[in-house]
């Protein structure tokens, strides 16, 4: 199922931004991440396994398709920096993405960034937040940058 570039984050209500940590606000939330996550990769189930997205002025933005189901999709998204112990993936998140439902959530992340600026944001947000839904505001924010910056996954050609 292809989404649309049109889809807008408008249509979904602002609960998540009023009422943090609510059910109703975590499930908008998830929907947000669905649609901002549209914007990179307009078609998730025809996505190649691996793929980079380079931009000028950021860092290869990696994604890697870990599982495909009837109804969701499992993929990681992250940068990977060059460190002296080797490469160094941040943040490294893996997204469950449920087509059906139109949501999407961050199932696992590093827990302590190891990049000073994304620490310095998850050190803030977690005086507030709970996991999960720190985990997904820090998604959500990511689309948003990674967009700006013209990162983007096509879809394999159709066979």
């Amino acid at each position: 199922m292809s989404i649309a570039l049109t889809a807008t984050d408008v249509n979904c209500p602002v609960s998540w931004r009023a009422r943090p940590g609510s059910f109703v606000s975590l499930m908008s939330l998830y929907e947000s991440n669905y649609i901002r996550l549209a914007w990179l990769v307009p078609d998730v189930e025809r996505a190649a396994a691996t793929q980079i997205s380079v931009v000028d002025g950021d860092c290869p933005l990696h994604l890697a398709i870990e599982e495909r189901s009837r109804y969701t999709t499992t993929l990681r998204l992250t940068y990977v920096f060059d460190d002296e112990a080797g490469p160094l993936a941040d943040p490294d998140l893996l997204i469950r993405v449920y087509r059906d439902a139109r949501l999407a959530e961050v199932q696992a992340c590093a827990r302590w960034h190891r990049h000073a600026m994304l620490e310095s944001l998850r050190s803030q947000l977690a005086r507030d937040l709970g996991d999960r839904w720190l985990r997904n505001v820090m998604l959500n924010k990511w689309l948003d940058y990674c967009v700006e910056r013209g990162h983007h996954f096509p879809a394999l050609a159709a066979t």
